[in-house]
């Protein structure tokens, strides 16, 4: 049983949120079974809702607490984007490569993930990290070429990796680039707060002359 002092310590270190979304069937729970638990089971079990592991690891230099968020792929859990999403610092956009539908359903993914996340910053609409992940190499044929979603994911400004989970091809690599640009995000969001705290003296706020003399320009 651990101590209080270890889940302490646990807090002091960056809690990144990472959620992955796709359609349903496209691999986003065994992917991440296989990252976390490095396991792989062919008996498929929708997400009902979201599941939910958590995976400590080094992140240059910084070691960070990886949250992953595992979706239901269906439009019936729509309902539970704002919670979901809130505070979410990457997303992975998750494909089959032998479904062409679910490449191409990507595109409301996003939109779906930024209306959800809504940051506060329009500008920020179009740094939010996404990393995309073509999953199931192993299937002998496919429907979704490289050069296709290469280009797709320019457009974005998102890195892609093809991967297999049940051969665990290149998922330590999509999700260790996750992590560091979650941590990107994360530090950001901490600058963005530091810079926003005001600090004032009360003594000088209940002077009767306070507001007169502050300066104008």
């Amino acid at each position: 049983m651990r101590g209080l002092s270890d889940m302490m310590g646990d807090w002091t270190k960056p809690h990144l949120k990472v959620v992955l979304v796709g359609n349903s069937g496209v691999g986003k729970t065994s992917l991440m079974t296989r990252f976390v638990d490095h396991r792989f089971t062919n008996m498929y079990r929708a997400t009902i809702g979201v599941d939910f592991l958590t995976k400590e690891l080094t992140v240059d230099k910084n070691t960070v607490i990886l949250q992953l968020w595992d979706t239901a792929g269906s439009e019936r859990f729509f309902s539970l984007g704002s919670a979901l999403y809130r505070g979410a610092h990457c997303c992975l956009l998750v494909f089959d490569l032998g479904s062409d539908s679910s490449f191409r359903a990507l595109d409301g993914w996003i939109s779906e993930v930024l209306l959800q996340t809504d940051p506060a910053d329009p500008a920020e609409r179009g740094t939010f990290p996404f990393i995309v992940v073509g999953n199931k190499t192993d299937l002998q044929t496919r429907q979704v070429c490289s050069e296709r979603v290469q280009q797709w994911c320019e457009g974005l400004g998102a890195e892609y990796f093809e991967c297999s989970a049940k051969e665990n091809t290149a998922v330590d690599s999509a999700f260790i680039t996750a992590a560091r640009a979650a941590l990107r995000t994360f530090k950001h969001s901490a600058v963005d707060q530091t810079n926003n705290i005001q600090i004032t003296d009360k003594d000088q706020e209940q002077h009767p002359n306070y507001r007169e003399s502050k300066c104008s320009c």
